[in-house]
């Protein structure tokens, strides 16, 4: 890398800052401050749904996946049932998020279900959501890490990946509780921008520097079975397979773009039901079409690497000559990426490591915790502890991808494997709210045994990830739908 490459990764940041402090004047109250005012265009929101969807974790491990031994196209079946999973969502859940003037999707389960129920929901969420984001961060500090050993080759590494956190953590800590939920809309839509020019650039590179160009890269895939994209097998072991994608995925999506605070704050921003569906299915194509071509720069990298001529390969890391799947793409970036473009695509990484869950978790405790104890202050008290709220929100995450760090599993599997893992007991909730089963005691005693259910089978088996959100969303919904209830839900 050339100081041009810093420059531009420099510049990038900056222009994030700057974003943050431009949408700074408008952000007088809480509502602006977490739903932009409720004005932002439909397309806005559907290029942010694509960014925040993306992250740092699908351009540098998606990639990983299919370079890795026995990588392949499997990964897409997930993105099959993620599709039917947001076709879902359109119909059970987006109008019924547009009948009230809601700030956090957690409300509604108070006036089905009380206040114990949205604690519990908002409290899981915070703590899904700071895991998964600082896995997020964490993989970003992988890149940032070999910049810095680029410019200071005796830094240590473990040194450099903390030094790397810090910084971006605190970049993106700084826009967000400066510009509120309108700055990572805005910023958002760069970070699509960019990362798509960076990913294009990078699959330009790899095809002139591949023996045999583009039909080389294709034959060495297909050798190496790297196009396959079915697995029909019946195995609930394996996390890439057809009916663990196509249903697990649809699962997750239903629970992540539908019951999670994240998501669904970004479709609260826009005018109408109308208009979250149209975004959210729009921004469902081009997540397919994105993941296809991240799966095959990850075939691009085999063909350039070669590991499969190493003597071990058979026998060695999957990701050899690499240490972890996530080292593969960050590699070619720094060490064969042309000056300037080397930059280019840092800052993509960048782009898409800052499209962070701050500013939603700090709607949620505000909204859902903190305001149901300290009632009737002024919007300006409010205004600050969200501030507030949003720094600590940052800290944590960072304190928690500083305590991840040296881990070798793939960041993709992490990610997604926690959010399995939270997210099904939310999603079960909220089915029995627009079933209008159970009440209460029901919902909580779902919740309890949904979350018991997964830990279960998350310790005591070698059932894969796709499957919690299906396990614990089904146990919290038969379990609710099961227990009769006595008390009324409160008004």
């Amino acid at each position: 890398m050339s100081a041009i490459d810093l420059v531009i990764i420099i510049a990038y940041l900056a222009a994030v800052v700057a974003i943050g402090f431009w949408c700074r004047k408008r952000q007088k109250t809480t509502r602006h401050y977490f739903l932009a005012g409720r004005q932002l265009p439909w397309w806005a929101i559907s290029g942010s749904i694509v960014a925040t969807e993306t992250s740092a974790i699908t351009f540098v491990s998606i990639p990983g996946l299919a370079y890795s031994r026995g990588g392949n196209f499997t990964f897409l079946e997930l993105v099959l049932g993620y599709l039917i999973g947001r076709i879902a969502i359109c119909v059970l859940f987006i109008p019924a998020y547009f009948q009230r003037n809601l700030l956090t999707i957690y409300e509604l389960l108070r006036s089905r279900f009380g206040d114990g129920v949205r604690s519990l929901a908002a409290s899981l969420f915070i703590v899904m959501r700071t895991v998964a984001d600082s896995v997020r961060l964490l993989l970003t500090a992988v890149v940032m890490s070999s910049v810095w050993q680029a410019f200071l080759p005796n830094t240590d590494r473990a040194t450099a990946a903390a030094v790397s956190v810090v910084c971006i953590g605190g970049v993106m800590l700084l826009f967000t509780a400066v510009g509120g939920m309108e700055a990572v809309v805005w910023t958002e839509i760069l970070h699509v921008g960019v990362y798509i020019i960076g990913a294009v650039a990078a699959g330009v590179i790899l095809i002139g520097s591949i023996h045999g160009g583009l039909a080389g890269a294709i034959a060495a895939g297909r050798e190496a079975s790297k196009f396959r994209v079915f697995d029909f097998a019946l195995d609930m072991t394996r996390p890439y397979a057809f009916w663990a994608g196509l249903i697990g995925g649809a699962f997750l999506n239903m629970s992540t773009h539908g019951t999670d605070q994240y998501m669904v704050q970004r479709y609260l921003c826009t005018t109408s039901a109308r208009k979250a569906q149209l975004a959210l299915l729009v921004s469902g194509v081009v997540i397919l079409v994105q993941f296809i071509g991240f799966l095959f720069i990850g075939v691009l990298l085999f063909a350039f690497y070669q590991p499969s001529k190493l003597a071990t390969y058979a026998m060695g890391a999957a990701a050899a000559p690499f240490h972890s799947p996530d080292e593969v793409f960050p590699d070619f970036i720094i060490h064969h990426m042309p000056i300037g473009l080397a930059g280019l695509l840092v800052a993509a990484v960048l782009a898409a490591a800052t499209s962070p869950s701050v500013n939603s978790i700090a709607a949620t405790a505000l909204s859902d915790l903190y305001q149901p104890l300290v009632r009737g202050r002024s919007d300006e008290h409010y205004l600050r502890v969200s501030r507030l709220l949003t720094v600590g929100a940052g800290i944590a995450q960072i304190g928690v991808a500083l305590s991840l760090r040296g881990q070798t599993r793939s960041a993709v599997d992490t990610a997604l494997s926690v959010a399995s893992f939270i997210n099904g007991p939310i999603l079960g909730v909220f089915l029995l709210g627009t079933a209008r089963r159970g009440g209460p005691r029901a919902a909580f005693i779902g919740m309890s045994a949904g979350l018991a259910v997964v830990i279960a089978v998350r310790f005591g088996t070698n059932i894969a990830w796709p499957w919690y959100t299906v396990i614990g969303s089904l146990t919290t919904f038969a379990v609710g739908a099961l227990i009769p209830e006595k008390e009324h839900a409160p008004a």
